[in-house]
């Protein structure tokens, strides 16, 4: 039996949600990483999980999806 809702969300949405998932799918990984590495010893992996780059990097692509759940949003709401 086929549901009958339909498909009506727009690409920027779907793109907003993919990349979403694949985000918290990295910060995840990370924090595997983190404590896997921090058990284990290994402080040189740990000041690179810990380093003012990645950081930078992380909170770019958080802002980017912020801003693109934003505009995704208020297309939504105009059309």
């Amino acid at each position: 039996m086929k549901p009958s809702l339909k498909d009506n969300d727009s690409l920027l949405f779907k793109w907003f949600c993919q990349g979403l998932k694949y985000f918290l799918l990295a910060l995840l990984g990370l924090a595997v990483a983190f404590v896997v590495f921090h058990t284990f010893g290994a402080n040189a992996i740990v000041g690179m999980l810990l380093s003012e780059t990645l950081r930078l990097w992380v909170e770019r692509i958080a802002i980017f999806l912020v801003c693109l759940f934003a505009i995704a949003m208020i297309l939504e709401s105009c059309g």
